[in-house]
């Protein structure tokens, strides 16, 4: 039997048959730019402190943090058509969810797939090792969490998304993005990215939480519990507002306990979008081919929070 003609915006190998445009796109560049994001706001965050960024250091770190992203990336889809789920996601908007569609589309082989995450992800080594010898130890923890979180997510035996504890994860590892590339100018460990980092690393686990509706059904079918599938979605579409709560709570918290400028109230303005994305979310929770606009604009919360965050912390003096 042939394969069915997939969905006109999803891949197809004539549409890829460039190996490099491929393999490029295989990686999903258009949402690696959370971890921009979260780059820019460790870089401002030892800049409001008083150090003094190092220029090939800072480009450095974003190569290494994007590389590490794009790994994870192509690791997730690798382990989701593995067990299935995304093969049998026939509610999936494309390009939010249901994974790259790489694989089911014909465009990369599993094995094709798999021995492109593990490259990606052994190409962050050499950069991390030679930031570490200017920043310290420190960076090699910092890195390496960050790797085995973005394996774990996905990969056996821990498979965490499947577990439910998938946000709890993505949390940790953008938190470790801002923290890491902090690290790297400051050579130290410090509250300032902290502070600065956890409202962020929130929404974008968040963007995770939200994806995972339109794919509940093809993930309790793979056997793949995410804390969606695990709640239900008449439940779980409040996690999202309880999130967004915490995020945003963090950040005023900080600003008052001055830790941070006042001027980074100004990303709290991006709750706007989130409490939008959350009524739609209420509204459609179980109406998955209704929920693109709640997507795009958890997105646009997310990416628009980090660079205000950063170019406010970065130029806004602690009153």
């Amino acid at each position: 039997m042939s394969r069915a003609a997939p969905p006109a915006a999803e891949p197809t190998p004539q549409r890829y048959a460039s190996a490099l445009r491929r393999y490029f796109a295989a990686t999903r560049p258009a949402f690696l730019s959370v971890t921009l994001a979260g780059c820019l706001i460790g870089l401002a965050a030892a800049h409001a402190d008083g150090v003094a960024l190092d220029g090939l250091r800072a480009v450095v770190t974003v190569l290494f943090a994007l590389l590490a992203h794009a790994g994870a990336n192509v690791l997730n889809d690798y382990h989701d058509a593995v067990t299935g789920a995304d093969a049998a996601n026939s509610e999936r908007i494309y390009p939010f969810t249901g994974g790259s569609r790489f694989i089911q589309n014909g465009v990369l082989t599993l094995r094709e797939t798999a021995a492109f995450g593990y490259a990606l992800f052994a190409l962050v080594i050499p950069p991390g090792l030679w930031l570490a010898l200017g920043a310290g130890a420190g960076l090699i923890a910092i890195g390496l969490a960050g790797l085995v979180l973005g394996w774990a997510y996905s990969a056996p035996p821990l498979k965490l998304a499947s577990r439910g504890v998938g946000e709890f994860a993505v949390a940790a590892c953008w938190l470790l993005v801002v923290v890491g590339a902090d690290f790297v100018q400051r050579g130290a460990f410090a509250w300032t990215p902290v502070a600065a980092g956890v409202s962020f690393a929130l929404l974008v686990a968040n963007l995770l939480y939200i994806n995972q509706f339109p794919d509940c059904a093809a993930d309790a079918a793979a056997g793949k519990r995410t804390l969606v599938v695990r709640l239900g979605a008449d439940t779980a579409k409040w996690g999202y507002f309880a999130i967004a709560l915490v995020a945003y709570g963090w950040l005023v918290l900080q600003i008052g306990r001055n830790n941070l400028p006042q001027a980074c109230a100004a990303a709290a303005l991006t709750l706007v979008l989130s409490l939008n994305a959350a009524r739609l979310l209420r509204e459609h929770a179980a109406e998955p081919g209704a929920l693109a606009p709640a997507i795009r604009l958890t997105i646009a919360a997310t990416n628009l929070h980090g660079l205000v965050l950063a170019a406010t912390l970065a130029f806004g003096a602690r009153g």
